[in-house]
């Protein structure tokens, strides 16, 4: 399936070892949404903005070269991959990311779609979800 960006933000909107939060979902969803970060060398990376340890959001922690520390247990998870560096475990969902001209764009149909299963339950319940999303 060909990706469809779309532009959710500039660079120089996004501090420098931090990030900026880009919203997914519907209003009344209550989704987490996914944490755009941006390393000291310039690299842009793209996490839904959950700990794989208990849901802290990813977007307040410090990133540290090519990790994000999470705020509240101190776990880091690899920007490049979404998962926890040893000798913790588990992951959280990666985001495509294309910068062009100074713009961030994240894929559209990976914004769209559900990034666990309950997500793809509860979007499937109110038939919002895609099709395709719900039967990987």
């Amino acid at each position: 399936m060909p990706q469809q960006w779309k532009l959710v933000c500039k660079v120089k909107d996004i501090p420098v070892g931090g990030a900026c939060l880009v919203p997914r979902g519907l209003a009344w969803q209550e989704l987490p949404g996914v944490a755009v970060f941006r390393t000291a060398d310039e690299r842009i990376f793209a996490l839904l903005d959950s700990c794989p340890h208990k849901g802290s959001p990813l977007s307040q922690g410090t990133v540290l070269a090519e990790h994000v520390q999470c705020p509240r247990h101190a776990w880091n998870i690899s920007l490049e991959t979404g998962c926890a560096v040893a000798p913790e475990q588990g992951c959280t969902r990666r985001y495509a990311v294309k910068v062009e001209e100074g713009k961030v764009y994240l894929d559209l149909l990976e914004l769209n779609a559900p990034a666990s299963r309950a997500e793809a339950a509860l979007a499937g319940t109110y038939g919002v979800a895609p099709l395709a999303a719900l039967h990987p």
